[in-house]
């Protein structure tokens, strides 16, 4: 079964990712299995997420389920079985030099790969995405032969790349798709109407190369969920709370100038968003984060999944998608993480700087790397 429009990941709910209210483990398996009884027929869990206890809870909440009726995507690359926390960096990717070497990537992979599997209580993934890679992820003939082996020895029916965790990686997801298109069955991005910079300028070669898209962080923040307005107050540990001062504000007031477009749709502002992104090139599928506010008037979790089940199966028309891209352009608003032009020293996990071939995918795909992938204000 290959992905739906809709998915539905573990890192909802607060559970696994500080986003809003930490569901308690009874309530995060019923919104799972609320999903399932609605319609969503896909879902997401990274090996990562609770160092296994994400897999572990979608297993149980899958269980019992015919295996054909849902479509399950996993994500491996962060080694927390030898690799050690490093702070708020998390775990190392696998392909660390400390940890192993090129020749010992094939045997990382296929155990991460059938652990997570056993927690998951399923022997195969519908799609295999190699989570947050760094330089050499993108890179490697290593790496990708021996995700490819994964796919030949059915632990998984497709693979794909799922760059993260911040924004950016434009470049490294070029190069990657040039080199390794043909074995890329899936590939995964952040992208919503009020962040279309910089996954905007990979969905050309993403069709090219015919790498289907999943886009992530649709509901920018929360905000397209209609209930995080201006004076909102986020938990101590809310990942949200890193973002800029003012975000919510001017998140709010850009939300604002679409109602009338939600309106001539009918549909509401997730859905609306949904429907944008599902309207971009190569964008086959779309994973928002649900979340559970804190606070009284905040609309539940249910109702959201509810919302995301129920997008309908329409287009918005050129002219609108333009004018949502319009309002919410956001080129410059941020660093990027990946392949930068200011990176100077030695790569690090989740940054670098260009290399030849970057430039060669640059000037293909007609990214300017010192205009279109620099910081030239920060966000608001």
């Amino acid at each position: 079964m290959d992905l739906t429009r809709t998915v539905y990941g573990t890192w909802n709910g607060g559970r696994f990712m500080h986003y809003g209210e930490a569901l308690s483990d009874e309530r995060w398996i019923s919104v799972v299995q609320h999903a399932y009884k609605m319609g969503v027929r896909t879902f997401m869990t990274a090996d990562v997420y609770g160092v296994g206890a994400a897999d572990d809870m979608l297993g149980r909440a899958l269980a019992g389920l015919p295996r054909e009726s849902y479509c399950l995507v996993g994500m491996i690359g962060h080694d927390f079985y030898k690799g050690q926390r490093q702070g708020s960096k998390g775990f190392p990717r696998f392909t660390d030099p400390t940890l192993r070497q090129p020749k010992e990537f094939k045997d990382y992979l296929r155990m991460a790969t059938e652990k997570s599997l056993e927690r998951c209580r399923t022997d195969k993934f519908d799609l295999l995405m190699l989570h947050n890679p760094d330089s050499i992820g993108y890179t490697s003939d290593a790496v990708w032969t021996a995700m490819n082996s994964l796919k030949e020895e059915k632990l998984s029916d497709r693979i794909g790349i799922a760059p993260g965790p911040a924004n950016g990686f434009t470049l490294d997801i070029l190069l990657n798709f040039e080199r390794f298109g043909p074995l890329l069955d899936w590939g995964m991005i952040i992208l919503n109407p009020f962040e279309p910079w910089p996954g905007n300028m990979i969905l050309s070669a993403a069709e090219a190369q015919k790498v289907k898209l999943i886009t992530r962080v649709v509901d920018y923040g929360g905000i397209f969920h209609d209930d995080v307005k201006p004076g909102h107050e986020f938990g101590a540990q809310d990942h949200r709370s890193f973002r800029p001062d003012g975000w919510v504000e001017t998140g709010y007031e850009k939300l604002n100038q679409l109602r009338e477009m939600a309106e001539k749709y009918n549909v509401t502002m997730l859905q609306l968003a949904c429907l944008w992104n599902l309207t971009q090139r190569a964008v086959e599928s779309v994973v928002p984060t649900i979340i559970q506010e804190i606070g009284a008037k905040a609309k539940s979790i249910e109702s959201k999944v509810d919302e995301l089940a129920q997008l309908p199966e329409i287009k918005i028309d050129e002219e609108d998608c333009e004018r949502i891209a319009h309002i919410g352009n956001n080129k410059g608003c941020m660093e990027l993480k990946g392949a930068n032009p200011g990176h100077i020293g030695e790569p690090q996990p989740d940054r670098w700087g260009i290399s030849n071939d970057h430039l060669i995918e640059a000037e293909r795909w007609g990214v300017d790397p010192a205009k279109d992938l620099v910081c030239t204000h920060k966000a608001s």
